[in-house]
């Protein structure tokens, strides 16, 4: 059976590396162009094209496949397609191309949180429980019939860069038995139940501007579902802070954004609108990510300043 990937992060990753290990004929790899990154604004390959040219697989980089992939994608004859965190949509068109369909690896328990980021958003809800389910992509968002669903428990304070490996992991292994089940036909595919449908937007960085209004625990939740980007963030009389890290503590009552404590031993605790968050991690701007503590001892911050936000909370879908 001739597959093309279609995938572009580490998560894809996991996923591609699966198929090759287990034997699969991966026939083309399709990612995403080369982009800048960083703050040198460096031109970067993505990885699922480095993996991809190390096992010798042809790659293709469409800036738009519903444009300038079709023709590529026909010439490989796939018999299946497999995307994960692709991040183009598909069109008819190129759905038609594989005989047997396209199988999608998405990073949540359908038919909840559709979107392009399942992971963040589950973890800014507050879950304690999320998954994988391989489904068919139709021309809808994340709409097409599902095939193969595992759940996976959220560790205490997991942030989205460690739950994506995690549920790249599981993703990857799901897929495999998807497959060998397709082959063997006892694969059976079940509808989506739109009454349980939610579908959350894409990240913005004005996202992270925290609301010290909200319940300590919102606010870590945010916190943990923008590691790594776009990171939630606050503003100080020494500049903006990325939050990184941190946890609710309840008891304590003050004005919400009042610093309570701020010292190389105690770490940095603000007041929220419920309860007050601890920050264990943080990052100035310019600076690289360390413990509050560390930050603190080389950066004094006077109980009772206030930190506040020039942007107003957005996103909270």
């Amino acid at each position: 059976m001739r597959i093309v990937f279609m995938g572009t992060p580490e998560y894809a990753v996991q996923s591609l590396a699966a198929l090759v290990e287990a034997g699969h004929d991966v026939v083309g790899v399709i990612t995403q162009p080369d982009r800048p990154k960083g703050r040198g604004g460096k031109v970067q390959a993505p990885p699922a094209k480095l993996y991809a040219q190390a096992q010798g697989i042809p790659v293709y980089q469409p800036r738009r496949i519903r444009e300038d992939g079709v023709d590529d994608l026909r010439a490989l004859q796939p018999d299946l397609c497999v995307t994960a965190a692709f991040g183009q949509i598909l069109s008819q068109e190129i759905l038609d191309i594989p005989r047997l369909g396209t199988l999608n690896v998405h990073a949540s328990l359908l038919p909840r949180y559709r979107g392009s980021a399942p992971i963040n958003w589950c973890l800014i809800h507050g879950e304690k429980v999320t998954g994988v389910t391989i489904m068919m992509t139709d021309r809808g968002i994340d709409t097409g019939d599902m095939l193969m669903q595992r759940e996976l428990a959220i560790l205490p304070g997991e942030t989205a860069g460690e739950l994506t490996v995690r549920l790249g992991a599981l993703g990857a292994q799901l897929l495999v038995e998807a497959i060998s089940a397709l082959q063997a036909g006892t694969l059976t595919a079940t509808p989506q139940d739109e009454a349980r449908m939610s579908y959350h937007p894409m990240l913005r960085k004005e996202m992270g501007a925290v609301d010290w209004t909200l319940p300590a625990e919102t606010i870590v939740n945010l916190m943990r579902g923008l590691n790594p980007w776009p990171a939630a963030y606050t503003d100080s009389s020494q500049g903006r802070l990325k939050l990184l890290s941190g946890s609710a503590e309840m008891g304590r009552s003050a004005p919400p954004g009042t610093v309570l404590e701020a010292d190389g031993k105690a770490g940095l605790l603000v007041a929220a609108g419920q309860g007050a968050v601890r920050v264990h991690t943080l990052q100035a701007q310019g600076g690289k990510a360390m413990a509050a503590r560390d930050y603190l001892r080389g950066h004094p911050m006077p109980q009772g300043e206030m930190l506040f936000t020039k942007e107003s909370q957005g996103g909270q879908a």
